[in-house]
């Protein structure tokens, strides 16, 4: 009796022990809230296969974009926490979307867990190669000659290449001209056609351009040079502080994955993005492998929410 009661026993602790063990077991999702071609999407298109190999089941990349992102993240909160669905967003439906919408569905500092921080890279300000203007001085002096006027294009209202500007506005008491696009490349198309005078874009996203000669780089909006454009100097070596801005993309699932999913999906990506060919790859680019650990991500989702929330309350910015 007492060995069929042991046996009873360790059969239901192997049931209870089996479903995070035998994880995955079915494909999982990479939802990204945004159309494909974008950063976000590509980031989650190169760590696709890579999980894959590492997780021994099939990765698939879904695009729902739409409403800064909000629309995707929302889904994925309302997703099991199972670890089959999985969000790879950029820092908008984390830090910035929530004080700049009105009914967000989805409260982003409770409804997720936090995987990682993947990847992040500092804007760079560009202006067409025909642009007059040949420095920062110069777009400051142009800015307080004539306010309001001088336009900057963005991906969208409250992009990161947005606020960069709004910032930048801020922190030399100038003011210019939004103009706000559906998505980095249209933004770029106009740049590149000289329809718009400057913008804060993503290092990775123009950096063809400015090594085409198609676009001037002016400066780097990192907390120092990019090693992929060594001779543009920082933000601040030009004479402006407190414009420190990278882009970045985070993981994240859920909340409530079983701490056993979790430290496996995050086990999996940090292997998938310490990959030798995929930080060639992004080091390429300009993009930086973050890859840091869910407390870390949570900790510094607190300081960029804080910081974004500032700003957009400071500059009155909506995303009308």
């Amino acid at each position: 009796m007492k060995s069929f009661l042991a046996a009873l026993c360790l059969s239901f602790t192997a049931l209870a022990a089996a479903p995070a063990h035998a994880w995955p077991e079915k494909p999982i999702t990479l939802l990204v809230p945004f159309p494909p071609g974008g950063s976000t999407d590509s980031l989650a298109r190169v760590l696709a296969p890579k999980l894959q190999e590492r997780l021994g089941t099939s990765v698939v990349v879904d695009n729902k974009p739409g409403a800064t992102g909000t629309i995707g993240a929302g889904q994925v909160k309302r997703a099991p926490a199972d670890g089959y669905t999985v969000l790879v967003s950029s820092l908008g439906p984390f830090v910035i979307a929530p004080h700049l919408m009105k009914n967000v569905p989805y409260d982003a500092a409770k409804d997720f867990d936090l995987l990682t921080v993947a990847v992040q890279a500092p804007n760079v300000l560009v202006v067409p190669a025909a642009s007059p203007l040949k420095s920062v001085a110069e777009v400051i002096a142009e800015l307080k000659k004539t306010p309001g006027q001088v336009s900057f294009a963005s991906s969208g209202n409250g992009s990161s290449d947005h606020l960069t500007a709004e910032l930048f506005w801020l922190q030399t008491g100038t003011s210019g001209s939004h103009v706000p696009y559906k998505g980095g490349a249209p933004a770029i198309q106009d740049l590149l056609g000289a329809q718009v005078q400057a913008s804060f874009q993503n290092v990775n996203a123009v950096l063809q351009h400015i090594q085409s000669g198609k676009l001037r780089a002016l400066a780097i909006t990192g907390d120092k040079r990019s090693a992929v454009l060594p001779n543009v100097p920082t933000l601040a070596e030009s004479g402006v502080t407190g414009v420190d801005v990278y882009s970045w993309q985070g993981i994240a699932a859920p909340r409530g994955l079983p701490s056993e999913v979790k430290a496996k999906l995050h086990g999996a990506i940090v292997a998938a993005l310490g990959d030798a060919q995929v930080k060639a790859d992004f080091t390429r680019i300009g993009i930086e492998v973050v890859a840091n650990t869910p407390e870390q991500f949570a900790v510094f989702q607190v300081g960029e929410s804080a910081r974004w929330k500032k700003l957009i309350d400071t500059r009155k910015i909506t995303a009308d």
